[in-house]
């Protein structure tokens, strides 16, 4: 994600300065989310965002968020959803299912990368809603770029991540999740 990231932000926010840091697992980052908004609580500018992302795997959506939404709150920061309307510092967002489901909502930026594989992906049925791919959303993914020939040995997230991402337009993409992220971002970015 944080490959992919580095490309897509400056795309939605323009020259805004940022950084990113990335954690081992969804199970790092929500050991560590604690003391690290515990630490920026004591001196984030008022015109600082954090934005917390997280994969949702095979956890249950609503109860992660929440759990991300404690997390903050117990550190003494406002978040998006907390505010109602006001002034925040933290907007959680889960990635539903997997990064890959944004690769599916911009299908132009795979071809652009992987030409060989089929343009009509987003047609078929089972891969319409990028976000409800069943059976794992990377793994799809996989079969579909090794079915064209590309990464026989498995996929290279992070070189896929990177190549995608360069080609992407965040105003196309159908992934629901990578809708609400970009939508957030853009008001943090005005806001």
């Amino acid at each position: 994600m944080e490959a992919a990231l580095r490309h897509l932000v400056p795309k939605i926010v323009g020259t805004v300065s940022f950084e990113i840091y990335s954690f081992q697992c969804k199970d790092d980052l929500l050991g560590k989310l604690s003391a690290r908004l515990r630490g920026y609580s004591r001196w984030i500018p008022s015109t600082s965002r954090v934005a917390v992302l997280v994969d949702r795997d095979a956890a249950e959506c609503e109860s992660l968020k929440r759990h991300l939404e404690q997390i903050a709150l117990d550190a003494g920061l406002a978040t998006r959803s907390s505010a109602a309307g006001g002034p925040y510092t933290v907007v959680n967002r889960v990635v539903i299912e997997e990064l890959e489901a944004w690769y599916f909502g911009d299908w132009a930026a795979v071809r652009a990368s992987y030409p060989r594989v089929p343009a009509g992906i987003p047609s078929q049925k089972k891969y319409r809603d990028p976000d409800a791919i069943s059976g794992g959303t990377w793994e799809a993914f996989e079969r579909i770029l090794q079915k064209a020939g590309y990464f026989p040995a498995g996929l290279r997230k992070i070189e896929a991540a990177r190549t995608i991402a360069a080609h992407m337009v965040p105003e196309r993409n159908t992934s629901r999740s990578f809708l609400a992220l970009q939508k957030v971002l853009s008001e943090m970015r005005d806001g």
